[in-house]
């Protein structure tokens, strides 16, 4: 059977839960949720406003890792100084997963990695429930699911290990596919993990063609479409490019512009590969 991605045209915080308890899905304690923190300056990324309402039902603990590029979120110290500031750690119980370290997982089976470097802390959790600001990416193309599962729960030393797969030395211009594969290589090790007590919810507010990492991104390109969930990750993200492509918005080809540039789509076409998920799925709307 095809997986089913859910999606609501409700982005609230009532709405954000009502879709997760339409999923149906058991996640025991203890529970890590993952988003984009959101790095300074960046005016599109979603607060805690946004997800009061599924920590509180969750009793979730909200987790983030440092970055492995130079700005506000790339050391300990920097990090979870502006976690209290953008509300995080004041708002939620919050853990900084590499903060003391990290572990190697394995990758069965990858194209590129053999193992993902994750945040020590990841450990410590029982479920992961993936919450991610859908939109795009000056590297990948676009951020949903299967980057936050990648880049987002790696080490910055995992992040790097994923950026310069082939022995790049710089995380800046690695072969684009290459990149792309090693991203799925390393969202497959942290599904496998956590597997089945994982689920996923992608935000499609705010989309614009740059991440909640740049300091400086563009506005928003396209306007507000809803809030999906699903148990499958590929599904997910395929849904969400999806509905962009059957959108009748004007900024739909600045937006696709900057995934296929990127070639965006490979991250999913590997993830499938690697048996993460499907990219045929049942889209089923949720009053």
């Amino acid at each position: 059977m095809k997986p089913v991605v859910l999606f609501s045209k409700d982005i609230s915080p009532e709405g954000i839960e009502k879709i997760y308890e339409a999923l149906s899905v058991s996640l025991p304690k203890k529970i890590a949720l993952k988003l984009h923190s959101g790095e300074e300056g960046n005016q599109n990324y979603l607060g805690p406003e946004y997800y009061k309402s599924i920590v509180k039902k969750l009793n979730a603990t909200v987790v983030e890792a440092n970055t492995a590029y130079p700005g506000e979120r790339d050391t300990n110290e920097k990090h979870l100084a502006l976690l209290k500031r953008h509300g995080w750690s004041t708002s939620f119980n919050v853990d900084l997963l590499d903060e003391y370290g990290e572990v190697a997982w394995p990758v069965n089976g990858g194209k590129r990695l053999k193992e993902d470097f994750v945040g020590k802390d990841l450990e410590n959790y029982s479920s992961l429930l993936v919450v991610s600001h859908f939109k795009g990416h000056p590297m990948g193309g676009y951020g949903g699911a299967l980057k936050q599962l990648s880049i987002g729960c790696a080490s910055s030393h995992g992040k790097k290990e994923i950026h310069t797969v082939n022995g790049e030395t710089s995380i800046w211009q690695p072969i684009q596919d290459h990149f792309l594969e090693a991203m799925a290589d390393a969202a497959k090790a942290v599904y496998d993990h956590f597997y089945p007590h994982v689920a996923f919810i992608n935000v499609m507010k705010n989309m614009s063609v740059d991440c909640d990492c740049c300091s400086v991104a563009e506005d928003p390109c396209l306007k507000d479409i809803g809030v999906l969930a699903s148990i499958d990750p590929v599904a997910v993200d395929q849904a969400c490019i999806d509905l962009v492509m059957k959108s009748n918005d004007p900024g739909k080809a600045h937006f696709m512009e900057r995934v296929n540039s990127r070639h965006g789509i490979h991250t999913i076409e590997a993830a499938a590969e690697l048996g993460i998920g499907s990219r045929e799925y049942t889209l089923k709307e949720i009053k």
